[in-house]
């Protein structure tokens, strides 16, 4: 039995998410390892909701350790079907102010560590991908900023870089002459991985500071960074609050349909570990193929 339909991943500076109720912690093993935490389960403005730190409580996983397979994986098994992604990212762009909220609906990588798909070991499929994000969860969140009185910016180029480390200076200037917004070290993996598992997916960039590129740059200091982390963490909190009551019951999407068309392996040839392993994803296509 599905234990939440809406799932929230928390970005550096959102480790808990207040105003839950009947809550409870549930520790999961998925096909693909370790999820960054336990996930929290409660009730939010009356709808079920599974709530992740991304990189777990105490900040202790790096952008590149994520295992971003298991996170996903994790949320599919409990049931969620709409993720709602919080993550804090650098301005790129004058506009784009520290405590603003950008709706990203586009992605560049520039990771290069990462593995950023369930398929392959026999299995092979390949999703449309050039609108990256679900429209109906932007637009959703794009009216819970505006509930909430928080600046919220819809669309923009979210550029994923490896990190750790910031960018230099002169990657902070190519990105900006690409005309990226914003820039940040997660979210692109999440929504590939979401995609597949046919989770609707969107994220909210909360902009903690302007990138090295701005003149000012080196006047910041590590407290102001903190002191918008925490404001940022206050606000989405709000906005999220605000996302799950407005969220539709029904899907007017087709996230949940990415898969249709996307296995390209012959049935017969795909080997049942493999097929095992990603049963929560594609168990009901080859359901339907039994069946028939």
């Amino acid at each position: 039995m599905a234990q939440a339909e809406i799932g929230i991943i928390g970005g550096s500076g959102l480790y808990n998410m207040p105003g839950f109720s009947d809550v409870k912690e549930v520790k999961l093993e998925t096909p693909f390892g370790d999820p960054s935490d336990a996930f929290i389960l409660g009730t939010l403005e009356g709808r079920k909701v599974a709530f992740l730190p991304r990189h777990g409580r105490g900040h202790r996983i790096l952008p590149s350790e994520l295992n971003f397979r298991a996170n996903i994986m994790g949320m599919k098994m409990l049931g969620v079907d709409r993720i709602l992604s919080l993550s804090a990212v650098g301005s790129l762009k004058q506009e784009h102010k520290p405590t603003d909220f950008l709706i990203a609906d586009q992605f560049v990588d520039r990771t290069y560590k990462r593995v950023s798909t369930f398929f392959g070991d026999g299995l092979v499929a390949h999703v449309a991908f050039g609108d990256p994000v679900c429209p109906e969860i932007a637009k959703v969140m794009n009216s819970a900023c505006q509930k909430a009185k928080v600046v919220g910016k819809m669309g923009g180029t979210y550029i994923c870089m490896e990190g750790p480390q910031f960018s230099t200076k002169a990657e902070s200037n190519l990105y900006r002459s690409w005309g990226m917004d914003v820039v940040g070290m997660t979210n692109l993996q999440e929504a590939k991985l979401a995609r597949e598992a046919e989770i609707c997916y969107a994220t909210l960039a909360m902009v903690t500071d302007y990138d090295c590129w701005h003149p000012e740059h080196d006047s910041v200091t590590v407290e102001q960074i903190v002191a918008v982390l925490h404001k940022n963490a206050e606000n989405a909190c709000n906005v999220v609050k605000q996302a799950v009551a407005l969220m539709p019951r029904e899907h007017s999407c087709k996230c949940n349909q990415s898969l249709a068309t996307a296995i390209m392996t012959d049935r017969s040839k795909i080997p049942p570990a493999t097929l095992e392993k990603l049963k929560p994803i594609v168990g009901k296509y080859f359901e339907q193929k039994a069946g028939a």
